[in-house]
């Protein structure tokens, strides 16, 4: 039986995780701003479910959150850093405290959350580290240059933090969904940018036409993906990188592909760069 912690877990993806742990028995320390959704949503689990308060954007949040999951379970196995929202628009219609907003939540939440519990799981010497990028933080798109800056940062950062925690027993994995069957693009998920500008009209538009036609017809089955990520839990293989959904796995494909080509054909300039050492 192994203990959960979870970001974001009043619906979308972290509940349909937390269900998932929840019915093979593990426990499930379940967190949002307003908890008693978990609870409406999760009832027969007993002294399994622990439902609490925690907002990823008060940096003083997680420490609490994490103090009461610890009296209550006494350890942390599982770490999913799911809680966050989409900010779209293009950057420059963007207000800059609708920016930082974004990056509180989607970037320096995961880092507190992470930051409050790796000392357990490095006392444990043992641990899994599961956050959830998107496609966007792989091949950013017009009209979501913030919203893919921060599913960026969080790639980058849990690659080079799985080589940091390696040696204590610590596993990371980033996970990249495509769109999935959720509420994402709901108005309580995503918002547009609140300066608008005439030349920006007409992507602005596309953009948010083409995803309110998506909306709740996504190809991504969430509770496939909360399987996947039950099993990621239980894989001593488990990898740094995880491409979830056959959207990803085209993304995954098309950038790998961008990225070789764009190797080879800048390649003599590429390694020009380097110091020549005189042969004398």
């Amino acid at each position: 039986m192994k203990t959960w912690f979870i970001t974001g877990a009043s619906r979308g993806f972290g509940l349909g995780i937390a269900r998932e742990a929840l019915e093979a028995g593990d426990q499930v320390v379940a967190t949002a701003r307003q908890p008693g959704r978990i609870l409406d949503a999760l009832s027969g689990y007993g002294n399994r479910l622990l439902a609490i308060a925690l907002d990823v954007a008060d940096p003083s949040s997680p420490d609490v959150a994490v103090k009461q999951a610890l009296d209550c379970f006494g350890r942390i196995d599982v770490l999913v850093n799911n809680a966050g929202y989409g900010q779209l628009g293009a950057f420059e219609e963007v207000a800059r405290e609708d920016l930082i907003r974004q990056f509180e939540t989607n970037v320096y939440g995961v880092f507190d959350v992470t930051r409050a519990i790796l000392p357990t799981m490095r006392g444990q010497r043992s641990g899994h580290v599961i956050t959830i990028s998107s496609i966007a933080g792989i091949s950013g798109g017009a009209g979501s240059s913030l919203y893919s800056a921060t599913k960026h940062a969080v790639g980058g950062w849990s690659e080079a933090l799985s080589q940091e925690v390696e040696p204590f027993g610590i596993k990371v994995t980033c996970v990249y969904p495509g769109r999935f069957r959720t509420d994402f693009l709901d108005a309580s998920s995503v918002r547009y940018g609140s300066i608008p500008i005439d030349d920006y009209a007409e992507l602005s538009a596309s953009r948010k036409k083409a995803l309110d036609d998506n909306n709740h017809l996504q190809a991504g089955d969430p509770s496939a993906f909360a399987r996947a990520i039950f099993g990621l839990s239980r894989n001593e293989h488990a990898p740094i990188w995880l491409g979830a959904g056959s959207e990803a796995y085209r993304v995954f494909i098309k950038k790998s592909n961008a990225l070789y080509r764009n190797a080879e054909e800048w390649k003599a300039l590429t390694v020009s760069l380097d110091v020549v050492e005189d042969s004398k």
